[in-house]
């Protein structure tokens, strides 16, 4: 595209800014994009400057970057329970999956020496691939199932060894539909595995002013809840289905309670458990 027709588009979209809704979503939502990349340059420049390479170490970096963007876009977390996700000893962290504002709202809540489970395609998207890799991701082949769980496996035995926290959306992909999806089991099977304790985090719903149906991206507030954790110690396998629903149930009841939703209004509950990831 010539200068000039750049010029032109920028010219149109600042004008209709003050007019549409649509523009002013996709103008956040390209800004929110935009900063991303812009935060996982300076923050790769920093975290290899600083500790040289692959850390979990360097996940406080980029939290620390990404909490100025509540500021930005008029966001409030109000969060309930974070005692709980500092306290010094492994665990599985599970919460539910919205949309692309959720690494905003898991950078405001990340506890020390926390790593997150993150699908293969996201170590390709340069800049933002690079700090994950960086930050001591885990990436996920979901296509061969059997690398994924060697990879789990690993993990398990990594996150005990070097008292780590693993954050997993057992959702497995966003969801705005006013409800939780059906989880899937991969964070069942690797806090059994690694008998660790399981610490749901529930965040309230973003519908009142984040919306990609109705093109709606205002200013709002986010209620955090931390539940209490569930042991898994003396569990196997054959408990899974069980430690699932238990989750899900508390889970779900907590997203309409904190989301001030009845229960009724939310989708209808399908079963709580999906096959391992």
């Amino acid at each position: 595209m010539e200068p000039g027709s750049w010029l032109s588009a920028l010219l149109l979209l600042l004008l209709l800014l003050p007019l549409s809704r649509v523009a002013r979503f996709y103008a956040k939502v390209a800004l929110y994009c935009a900063l991303c990349v812009a935060v996982s340059v300076v923050a790769s420049a920093i975290c290899l400057l600083r500790n040289g390479g692959r850390t979990v170490d360097n996940m406080s970096i980029v939290s620390w970057l990404m909490r100025s963007f509540k500021y930005m876009y008029g966001l409030r977390f109000k969060v309930k329970g974070q005692e709980k996700l500092d306290v010094d000893r492994p665990c599985v962290i599970i919460s539910n999956h919205q949309s692309i504002l959720d690494m905003m709202g898991l950078m405001e809540v990340l506890p020390k020496r926390c790593v997150q489970i993150a699908k293969r395609e996201l170590l390709f998207l340069g800049p933002v691939g690079l700090i994950m890799y960086l930050g001591g991701v885990y990436f996920i082949n979901r296509q061969r199932s059997n690398t994924a769980m060697t990879v789990m496996a690993d993990l398990g035995e990594r996150m005990v060894r070097e008292n780590l926290k693993v954050w997993i959306y057992p959702e497995g992909t966003r969801n705005d539909n006013g409800d939780l999806l059906p989880f899937k089991k991969g964070a069942f099977y690797l806090a059994i595995q690694a008998q660790v304790p399981i610490l749901p985090v529930v965040y309230s719903s973003f519908s009142s002013f984040y919306d990609t149906r109705t093109k709606l991206f205002t200013s709002g507030t986010i209620t955090v809840q931390v539940l209490d954790a569930i042991p898994t110690s003396g569990l196997t396998q054959a408990d899974i289905p069980t430690l699932v629903d238990t989750c899900y149930q508390a889970m779900r009841s907590t997203f309409f309670h904190i989301s001030n939703m009845p229960q009724e209004n939310g989708a209808t509950a399908g079963p709580a458990v999906e096959p391992a990831q």
